[in-house]
């Protein structure tokens, strides 16, 4: 995700970022450009039509797009926004589950848990994104990062480790069951949050949806220079690229945010909200003992 100052109004008009929609849709306002210059230079300079322009049709249905838009850059927002609340959710769990285990277990006997329960957000945000990395693993005796490379659920593979885990120190003595049934709630969260993003992760907007936007929008768009060339000429070219490029800009906005969970420059900061949870993790046990 891309850190910024969003009081600074004049770096942010005049950068342009390699997410910018500009930079991406150029090749697209181009051809817009050159159609419409085409249409232009028929209706001016050939056919040499003299009827004038409107703006009426355009501009009720440019009113009915934008109300499509805004539903679908909200939906898009919101489906990001539930993402970073879901792994915030990460964090403030994950912080309980180790202040209770630091506070019941002794550092010799908690090496392992910690292990398993700082790997578990490493493997949910691959398994997120549909890959598989163990570069910033925690790897101790007992766990072995080549158990997981052939789990068809990274995630809930570690899950269940840690929960055996638990079991374990609590069939040995190390923890009771009431301190075992106090750290049920962070256990079974993990699970349910890990399930809320891989509902974002595999239910996209709708294809007929995202398909007619794109479909109006591009007719909408191709039609302008028939209703204005003969009051505007060729300031038509630069009136619809301008268009073009506001209402198509915001679709590919949509489109990006609506995943939060990928690598664009845009969607979430995952890995760096793992390395927080892991250094977390590593700083309560240290200052425990």
């Amino acid at each position: 995700m891309i850190a910024y100052n969003p009081k600074d109004w004049y770096k942010l008009i005049l950068s342009f970022h390699k997410s910018d929609t500009f930079r991406m849709l150029l090749p697209a306002i181009i051809g817009m450009a050159i159609f419409s210059a085409i249409i232009v230079y028929l209706i001016t300079c050939v056919w040499k039509w003299d009827f004038e322009g409107t703006i009426a049709i355009h501009s009720l249905l440019g009113f009915v797009i934008s109300l499509m838009l805004v539903f679908r850059t909200n939906t898009a927002y919101d489906r990001w926004w539930e993402g970073r609340r879901l792994w915030g959710g990460f964090v403030n769990h994950s912080r309980s589950l180790v202040m209770k285990l630091s506070a019941f277990l002794p550092r010799e006997d908690s090496a392992k848990a910690q292990a398993l329960l700082t790997n578990y957000f490493f493997a949910c945000k691959d398994h997120l994104r549909k890959e598989m990395s163990t570069k910033d693993w925690l790897e101790v005796p007992g766990v072995g990062l080549d158990r997981y490379t052939g789990a068809g659920h990274v995630p809930n593979a570690i899950l269940t480790d840690l929960v055996a885990e638990i079991h374990r120190l609590q069939k040995a003595g190390k923890i009771s069951e009431v301190q075992m049934l106090m750290m049920n709630d962070e256990l079974r969260s993990f699970a349910e949050l890990m399930g809320a993003c891989e509902r974002i992760k595999s239910t996209p907007i709708p294809y007929s949806y995202s398909m007619f936007i794109k479909k109006i929008v591009f007719f909408y768009t191709i039609t302008i220079p028939f209703g204005i060339s003969t009051t505007y000429h060729f300031w038509t070219v630069l009136i619809v690229s301008f268009i073009f490029y506001a209402f198509a800009s915001l679709e590919l906005l949509a489109e990006e945010i609506e995943d939060p969970f990928g690598k664009d420059a845009n969607d979430l900061p995952t890995d760096e909200i793992a390395l927080k949870i892991k250094k977390a993790t590593e700083d309560i046990f240290r200052m425990s003992k």
